[in-house]
């Protein structure tokens, strides 16, 4: 009997889950701060097939979607990437073909972050347009 407490003592423990959770209200819109953050072990696996930060890094300086509450797990979907170009605010648009490059000024009809096709509107011209949104804060045209 000893020797079987001994054994399941020994035996390695099972690797325990980290989640992240929010330590205050935190609202849609709000850049989320490593202070506003924990990280708990899980005592039992999330249900469902909703991803959940599981690292303070995943989630640090992204901006939430929705109302986070105290205390509860984090779903991915409920966090974006920080916008780089806001809805009215002009931005530099670039073509680039070979050596070739041409810039202009164009106010977004949408906000984006990198990597997000956008649609713009020529200041000029006033035509509508799409083109990626980079990280620098421009907007690349043409082939992507």
């Amino acid at each position: 009997m000893a020797l079987l407490a001994m054994i399941a003592m020994a035996a390695p423990a099972p690797a325990q889950e980290q989640a992240v959770v929010s330590t205050r209200v935190i609202y849609p819109g709000e850049t989320i701060t490593m202070d506003a953050l924990d990280e708990i072990v899980l005592r039992r696996p999330p249900r469902g097939n909703t991803a959940i930060a599981r690292m303070l890094e995943d989630i640090d300086g992204k901006v939430a979607r929705r109302t986070l509450l105290p205390g509860r797990l984090i779903p991915v979907s409920y966090v974006r990437e920080p916008y780089l170009v806001e809805n009215g605010s002009p931005v530099t648009v670039l073509f680039t073909e070979g050596a070739l490059t041409i810039s202009i000024r164009a106010v977004p009809l949408q906000a984006g972050a990198a990597g997000d096709m956008i649609r713009l509107r020529n200041a000029d011209s006033g035509r509508t347009f799409t083109g990626m949104v980079m990280a620098d804060g421009t907007v690349k045209v043409g082939t992507i």
